[in-house]
């Protein structure tokens, strides 16, 4: 029997008559949408902030509410894929996603668009796992790391884009097009996947029909407990607050509940046993690590060009855009090598280079320029699809076709919660470092010191010969001198963040080499 035959009835997807290429181009447009949406309002919280009349600390809940909503709707799109069909469940996931951007974006006041966030968070946060569902069965696995890399470009590339449109937009039109911009988006990719998609007929199972509610509400306390804590830990001054603290509590009951009841239902609404396995397991906790490093490179790179260099925020989302370009051809080539090395060698081999990359961001210093920002971003956009393509095709290794939905939803979770891990820990990193490395470089400029009288002399004549009197000359000394010490404590505190991503990265090797080998086939193209 060919190996297309074995394919054939191990993989039966009737409707596949159709180009799952096509189908690939569509699913990955809508999960380009919704992952987008988790980086376009950061650089647009100052507008909305402003717009709104609210402060900065307010306007970030945009943020929060959406992250939770995502988080608590993928604990149960399983179910909810296998209840209504994917076709429908996405279909639907993609229209509340859609018209809640448009409200979001013609939001009266703050409350509203809180609430239209959190729908949109709902909307949004069930299509990923789901297109990812709908790509490992229309492809075999000999062609799921070439699928899994058109998806790629969705999730890995659209947080990238994300600052850029959304500091261009917010710069040159107004905030509400980093929502509104969905709408036109969103109606083109319904009419498309409506046309496209093949509603997939499931197997009536009576097993699989009871609803795990007790799973469900533990698994969905537990993972938005922990995003509002990851996200709302600095600004609240963690465990100092009421607030930080009773989200603890509710967050370490809620897992301490779940683990025995997920472990010990037939149907439950999050497989715990698959992240126990050696397999997928491994998987897991490396898309744990990648999403941190994407995440957190995409947040403040951007943040520490805009603070520490004096860049717009059109040209901080700029400085990541020839990353994006090297990560999109990237995915296609690891995609076609998918298809003959093994999954466990290209994920170390990413991790080795995304690593190469944060090393070489721990020199930033400030007579750095656009291309050197440019040119570490570049090569971390060649390490992340090496890890990010072989581990999605690693984790659907040897899970029956029952279990799609469940993996997706799971290795989704992760990718979540490690971008939210990894943007708190280089926030915490960023302020306690900063603190840290100011108080010793304060301790150096003492009037008594002989280096700091030459300075200061040095400084007040310049400030003097552009024409300032020498008592003002004198104070401007000064304030050039704070803020040099301010400036370079910033500097040092991102090397610190840095060295923390590259050792993050590291962890992920001894991880992959735990991955077992799995069957290889020859790339096919597309068509074909």
């Amino acid at each position: 029997m060919s190996a297309a035959a074995i394919d054939a009835k191990a993989f039966p997807l009737p409707s596949i008559a159709l180009n799952p290429w096509l189908i690939a181009i569509v699913v990955a447009l809508a999960s380009f949408m919704e992952v987008l949406d988790t980086t376009i309002a950061n650089v647009a919280l100052p507008y909305i902030a402003g717009g709104m009349g609210v402060s900065q600390d307010e306007a970030s809940w945009v943020v929060t509410t959406y992250l939770v909503s995502n988080a608590i709707i993928l604990t149960i799109s399983s179910y909810l894929a296998k209840m209504l069909g994917r076709k429908t469940f996405f279909l639907t996931c993609l229209g509340i996603f859609t018209v809640s951007s448009i409200l979001c974006g013609f939001a009266p006041n703050l409350n509203a668009l809180l609430l239209f966030r959190i729908l949109q968070g709902l909307g949004g946060g069930g299509m990923v796992p789901v297109a990812q569902s709908i790509l490992a069965d229309a492809f075999p696995p000999a062609k799921r790391g070439q699928a899994f890399a058109v998806f790629g470009v969705a999730v890995v590339v659209a947080p990238v884009v994300g600052p850029t449109l959304g500091g261009w937009l917010s710069d040159n039109l107004s905030w509400h097009w980093c929502f509104l911009i969905n709408g036109p988006v969103g109606a083109f990719a319904i009419a498309l996947i409506a046309a496209v998609l093949p509603a997939k007929k499931e197997a009536p199972n009576r097993q699989d029909t009871g609803f795990d509610i007790i799973g469900f509400m533990l698994v969905a306390t537990f993972l938005g407990a922990v995003e509002v804590m990851l996200d709302r830990g600095l600004e609240d001054d963690w465990f100092a607050s009421p607030f930080i603290v009773t989200f603890a509590v509710i967050c370490g009951s809620a897992f301490v509940l779940m683990i025995p009841w997920e472990m010990t239902r037939r149907n439950p609404m999050i497989d715990l046993r698959m992240v126990a396995t050696r397999q997928f397991g491994a998987c897991f906790l490396v898309m744990l690590a990648t999403g941190a490093i994407l995440l957190a490179t995409t947040q403040f790179l951007p943040q520490l060009v805009q603070q520490d260099f004096g860049y717009t925020a059109t040209w901080a989302g700029l400085v990541l855009s020839p990353g994006g370009l090297v990560t999109m051809t990237m995915m296609f080539v690891v995609g076609r090598l998918a298809a003959r090395v093994q999954p466990k060698y290209l994920i170390v081999a990413g991790a080795l280079v995304i690593a190469v990359a944060m090393y070489d961001m721990t020199s930033v210093y400030a007579d750095l320029g656009f291309w050197f920002m440019a040119r570490s971003r570049m090569l971390l956009g060649v390490g992340l699809p090496l890890i990010f393509v072989p581990i999605m095709a690693a984790s659907y290794d040897g899970v029956p076709p029952d279990k799609t939905d469940q993996t997706s939803a799971l290795i989704n979770a992760a990718r979540n919660t490690g971008g939210s891990i990894g943007v708190s820990l280089v926030s915490n990193v960023l302020t306690h470092r900063e603190q840290f490395h100011q108080s010793r470089l304060v301790e150096q400029v003492t009037p008594s010191s002989l280096q700091y009288q030459d300075t200061l002399q040095q400084v007040t004549n310049f400030f003097a010969a552009q024409g300032s009197s020498l008592a003002r000359a004198h104070s401007q000394a000064i304030q050039w001198i704070g803020q040099q010490v301010q400036n370079q404590a910033s500097f040092l505190s991102y090397m610190d963040a840095f060295w923390v991503l590259m050792l993050i990265s590291l962890s992920a090797v001894p991880l992959a080499l735990t991955l077992r080998k799995v069957k290889l086939g020859r790339p096919v193209r597309a068509g074909h």
